[in-house]
């Protein structure tokens, strides 16, 4: 029999949970032909985690937009948010708008589609 000549992979975990982390690298560690980067080498692939409640860098929303997105995600209109959050309706809508910019969104529906897939939000 001959030996297996395949070139290793090197993989890099990149995960904001420290025991999640170390369970996966244990895991990982057995298998052959995957060899875990050390600490800044270039990896073939990632494995790549991260906590959903940090916002994402290039998204930055203030604590009352996210309010006003979970209630949209939720289906509420302009006056339910309104009453819900104890704001105008007019103030509702300058969070809208401010979101649909944010989120480059062309309407309410594509802002929490695309919240949701960036992890701001979850369905």
């Amino acid at each position: 029999m001959s030996e297996d000549t395949s070139p290793e992979i090197v993989l890099s975990l990149e995960i904001d949970d420290p025991a999640l982390a170390d369970r996966l690298a244990a895991l990982l560690g057995n298998i052959a032909g995957l060899r875990l980067a050390a600490p800044g080498e270039q990896a073939a692939a990632a494995i790549v985690g991260r906590d959903p409640r940090i916002m994402p860098e290039d998204i930055a929303l203030t604590q009352r937009e996210l309010d006003v997105l979970a209630l949209m995600a939720e289906g509420a209109s302009n006056k339910m948010i309104a009453r819900q959050l104890g704001i105008s309706v007019h103030t509702v809508k300058f969070h809208v708008a401010s979101l649909l910019d944010k989120l480059d969104a062309t309407g309410r529906t594509d802002a929490v589609a695309h919240a949701a897939r960036r992890g701001v939000i979850e369905l």
